[in-house]
This record gives structure tokens, C-alpha cells and sequence, in this order.
């Protein structure tokens, strides 16, 4: 069960409680921080997770596979992006309070990262040309630019939740290992 707020009528209001998802080391007395829309890079390790399968699930596109590969990157990274908003406003907040439009802003601002960890890779698509990579090299490319950023997503992310150093290394090597896994799947798919 999530923590709640208190309005001062005495009413639970879900809409402002803090994210345990996000930020477990608070709990649910623990004052919290003050947000900032950069400080959370949980969506990251996502976004770049769902940069790489976006890649290996592309194969073969049309007449513009380096156009249609970055757009289809940027594209799902903002659908996902609505899609979460959308799960954290409207899911069971609703039922208690519709959310005001700063509620709104800050859950796009929280989720952004989702979005941004798809322009890495879809940059690598973009300058594959001037590296000299054909398509399926600019490909790889992007999918080698998108599992580097989710080990660094969660880096960042297990930093910005306080963890020691061995879980700073442990949250690389699981992304790391979880991000090899892809790979072996655009390896295994190819044959």
C-alpha cells in the first residue's frame, strides 16, 4: 500500500504522496525530498531497455531504414512516455481526485527520461553514414549506444538513491547482463 498525504481536511489524497517505487529508501514517514525533473534516471534504465528492443525488433525497414529506425526510436520512447503518465495520473489516484495540472506537469517532468534515453541511440542511428556503418552496422551501433546507457541510467539512478559502491556495481552488471541478453537475441534472431 502506498503512502498517503493528508489534506487538511483529513481526506487521503494520493496525488502528492511520494513515489516508493522510485525512491525506497524513504519510507513512509520519512519527509521528502525536494523533486527535481532530473534527479529521478529510473525511467532511463527503461527507456534504454526499450530503445535496444525497439532495435532488435526492427530487422528490416523500408526505403529510409535510418529514418524510419530514429523516428520508430523517438516514437515509442513517446508513446511509452504517454503511457506512463497516463498509468501513474489516471490509475487509482482517479478514483480519489482528479490531478490538478502541477500534479500533471510533474509526473511528464518524473517520466521524461523514458524519452530522453531514446535520442542517444537514435543519434547513433543518424551518424552510423559519417562513421562509415551501413544500415544493419548502424544498427548494432545504436543497440551497443542504448544497452551503454541503461547500465548508466542505473548507475545514475543507484547514486541517486544513495546505494554503496557494491550496489552501484551490481546495478551495472545486472543492466549489463540484462543488456547482453538483448544482443544475444538480435544475434539469435538473425539466424
Amino acid at each position: 500500500m502506498s503512502p498517503r498525504t493528508r489534506t487538511p481536511a483529513g481526506t487521503a489524497d494520493e496525488t502528492h504522496a511520494p513515489r516508493p517505487a522510485r525512491h525506497p529508501e524513504a519510507g513512509a514517514d520519512a519527509p521528502s525530498a525536494p523533486r527535481h525533473p532530473h534527479a529521478d534516471h529510473t525511467g532511463g534504465v527503461y527507456g534504454s531497455m526499450l530503445a535496444a528492443s525497439v532495435i532488435v525488433g526492427a530487422g528490416t525497414l523500408g526505403s529510409f531504414p535510418r529514418l524510419e529506425l530514429m523516428l520508430l526510436l523517438l516514437l515509442t520512447g513517446a508513446v511509452f512516455w504517454i503511457a506512463h503518465v497516463h498509468a501513474h495520473l489516471f490509475g487509482a489516484r482517479l478514483a480519489q481526485r482528479p490531478p490538478d495540472r502541477a500534479v500533471v506537469l510533474r509526473v511528464c517532468r518524473e517520466e521524461w527520461t523514458i524519452v530522453k534515453a531514446a535520442v542517444p541511440p537514435a543519434l547513433a542511428v543518424a551518424v552510423g553514414p559519417v562513421l562509415g556503418l551501413d544500415v544493419q552496422g548502424g544498427q548494432w551501433f545504436a543497440l551497443s549506444v542504448a544497452v551503454t546507457g541503461q547500465v548508466g541510467w542505473s548507475v545514475a539512478a543507484a547514486r541517486q538513491a544513495g546505494a554503496p559502491g557494491r550496489l552501484l556495481v551490481l546495478s551495472a552488471l545486472v543492466n549489463l547482463v540484462l543488456g547482453l541478453v538483448i544482443l544475444a537475441s538480435k544475434l539469435w534472431l538473425k539466424h
